[in-house]
């Protein structure tokens, strides 16, 4: 059996008019650049998430980028984020001028661990990042409470967790604002790069989206100078056909998660994700930490189940950011994961013979790891 580790074509079969029809509809009105389709998507959007204003943008990168502009984040500043995710929760807090700031992440959630926090905040702080990875909520209600204290932004990366939840409130809606990336593998995807800004600040919103249009409100009329991240109209009408849908993936990627945990359950050698208390966590990614890691992730791949390591190497330890001098010291938790976490396939048209099938060999993986181990141990005694 060949499991696809995401199966996008599964998803568009399943609504394929839909998306016909969303794509067809901008080709007939040739709306490419921003635009009918553009402003439904971001209206609808922002009504579903419960907010006053969304920003369609080129990709989560810029979305993040953008806003540290416009919140005045520049040179000198600092800003802390987590150690263990994307470059482009970092690296857009170095091109804003700014330094990131490392934090380690929780033992069990594998998000940013708030009581390390405090820490790490100088004069030179003006905002945290935290990010709800693999749709896993972050301890968000402590991280803002640390933002009120010291009078920090709070930018929620939601890049991997769209309409999670803490205490039935969207993640998102805590802070300043969020970002999201509707990459195509993300839970709502488009079909290509994609991405957007949403907040309740009406000055906020309109800063970052005069500065995502070359400082412009209208063309030609340039209140600053900006940069050119548009969300095109194609992949803002694809996105509104699938947004309907989205509820409904949601909860069967919950399903498959449940029945990963149900199945894996009594295998030692697997830590598999918890769920934050009072939280709804979207599963845009499922990922254990296994012993053997690596030898499990060929032994998977032979038998036609791929894998993915999210992320091999914490951002602090990349050479990129070599100048900060860290160790693993400085960053336990995050070193040691990095042996250890492993994503397994997760989609919404997984099927439950699929998922079977996936646990199936991680099983007989981990008890012929044990059989070797006894033959060998039997015959050093034998011999």
């Amino acid at each position: 059996m060949n499991i696809p580790f995401v199966d996008l074509k599964a998803q568009y079969n399943s609504i394929k008019p839909d998306i016909d029809n969303a794509i067809q509809n901008v080709l007939a009105e040739t709306a490419f650049i921003r635009g009918k389709y553009v402003k439904i998507f971001e209206e609808d959007y922002a009504k579903a998430y419960g907010v006053k204003h969304c920003i369609g943008v080129g990709n989560g990168t810029d979305a993040i980028y953008i806003l540290l502009k416009m919140l005045g984040i520049g040179q000198g500043d600092e800003v802390i984020t987590v150690a263990n995710s994307w470059i482009s929760t970092s690296e857009t807090i170095t091109q804003a001028g700014a330094k990131p700031v490392f934090v380690d992440v929780e033992q069990d959630y594998f998000t940013i661990n708030p009581n390390l926090i405090e820490a790490k905040i100088t004069k030179k702080t003006k905002a945290i990042i935290p990010v709800h990875l693999c749709g896993q909520v972050a301890d968000i209600a402590k991280i803002k409470t640390i933002c009120n204290k010291y009078n920090l932004f709070l930018i929620e990366d939601c890049a991997q967790a769209h309409f999670s939840q803490y205490q039935q409130q969207n993640v998102g809606t805590f802070g300043d604002a969020a970002t999201f990336s509707f990459y195509p593998g993300k839970n709502l995807g488009a079909y290509g790069d994609a991405g957007a800004i949403i907040t309740n600040n009406d000055k906020l919103a309109e800063k970052c989206r005069m500065y995502a249009n070359h400082g412009a409100l209208v063309k030609h009329f340039h209140y600053m100078e900006g940069i050119n991240s548009r969300l095109d109209g194609l992949q803002a009408s694809i996105l509104s056909a699938k947004l309907p849908y989205l509820d409904g993936w949601i909860q069967k990627r919950q399903e498959v998660a449940q029945l990963y945990n149900n199945l894996l359950g009594d295998l030692p050698e697997i830590t598999r994700p918890k769920i934050r208390l009072n939280s709804r966590h979207t599963f845009h990614l499922y990922m254990v930490r296994a012993k053997n890691r690596d030898e499990l992730r060929t032994y998977l791949q032979e038998k036609g189940i791929p894998t993915f390591i999210h992320y091999p190497t914490p951002l602090p330890f990349m050479p990129a950011y070599k100048y900060l001098e860290h160790t693993a010291e400085d960053f336990p938790v995050a070193a040691a994961y990095q042996h250890q976490i492993l994503s397994l396939p997760i989609y919404p048209e997984l099927s439950k013979k699929e998922i079977e099938y996936v646990a199936e060999n991680i099983k007989s993986f981990y008890t012929s790891k044990k059989t070797k181990k006894k033959l060998v141990s039997f015959n050093k005694e034998k011999f």
